[in-house]
């Protein structure tokens, strides 16, 4: 399982210029990935961002975990994507997610049917990516569209996806999933099996699972999972992640973080790979800087043996 970091908990306090170092001492430290999310409805755009650090870094993967689907046509987003692809040369994981309806009424966006918005955006973003080239129509979605430039290093493509019919969508058409607030036994038992058996019968290769969940070396577990409770209340009311929660048999975010001592969070983490997760992205999260340096520690301790 390799090791990355998403440093979307850097939105409320980074600067541009603080991403950059953050993401620079991520390759330092050996880590393989840096993962990045957008909020649909404000916030720093993600691709832009992964633009600005992709030049100042040389070898490490830069990802959107995620970029939300309703509020860009998969042509505009397609043209971004292969922009910045190209501008941090061929380093780019697209990973895309319908986000969450109550979100999306707040651009005044709703779709009643959201696995077949899912299915006709990749019908429309697949082959602009991969080949330059879309002519289709949906029942929700028209792209007819060519790429200026010829598409040289595609961009991988990943989809959150929680329940069934979501995750036999991409297993199907994209390189696998992007998991947030999804539990170990959870990614065993329903994740990896579901979108496994569509890409196989699909005749695609092995779908990535990449996994983010909060980690943090600490003496207090319980006050870090009572912060990180109260701070992430609003991920556990939304459906598709309770759902997630009541598959796992917790109650709350915070049950599901990675929280101890090193031995006890070395042994959460691999609990991930032995469910079957190929790349995870550590969420650091800790109530004083002796936590976050010793977070930091363990995790680069692991990104050197693991990656």
């Amino acid at each position: 399982m390799r090791i990355g970091i998403n440093a979307t908990a850097q939105l409320g306090r980074a600067d541009i210029d603080g991403f950059v170092e953050h993401a620079r001492t991520a390759e330092t430290d050996g880590f393989t990935s840096y993962w990045m999310a957008e909020h649909p409805v404000g916030g720093f755009d993600a691709l832009t961002m992964l633009t600005v650090i992709g030049r100042s870094v040389e070898r490490i993967e830069l990802g959107t975990a995620i970029i939300p689907t309703y509020p860009r046509h998969p042509v505009a987003l397609a043209g971004q994507a292969l922009t910045v692809q190209a501008a941090i040369r061929g380093r780019l994981s697209l990973g895309i997610g319908m986000s969450h309806q109550v979100m999306m009424d707040d651009l005044g966006l709703r779709d009643d049917k959201p696995i077949r918005h899912l299915r006709e955006y990749l019908e429309a973003l697949m082959p602009l990516i991969q080949t330059g080239h879309v002519d289709v129509t949906g029942e929700t979605i028209r792209a007819k569209a060519d790429a200026i430039y010829p598409v040289v290093e595609p961009p991988e493509v990943t989809v959150a996806a929680l329940g069934p019919q979501a995750l036999r969508v991409a297993g199907r058409m994209s390189a696998g999933t992007n998991l947030a607030w999804v539990g170990p036994n959870t990614i065993r038992d329903h994740i990896v099996p579901t979108i496994t058996d569509a890409a196989d019968a699909a005749d695609r290769p092995a779908p990535r699972i990449i996994a983010t969940l909060p980690i943090c070396v600490t003496d207090d577990p319980a006050a870090v999972r009572r912060v990180l409770t109260a701070n992430t209340t609003m991920y556990a009311q939304l459906p598709s992640y309770r759902a997630m929660l009541e598959r796992e048999g917790v109650s709350d975010t915070g049950d599901l973080a990675m929280v101890g001592s090193e031995d006890e969070v070395e042994e959460r983490v691999a609990a991930l790979a032995t469910a079957g997760v190929t790349d995870y992205g550590a969420s650091e999260f800790g109530l004083n800087s002796d936590d976050r340096a010793r977070t930091r520690a363990l995790l680069r301790r692991l990104a050197t043996t693991s990656n």
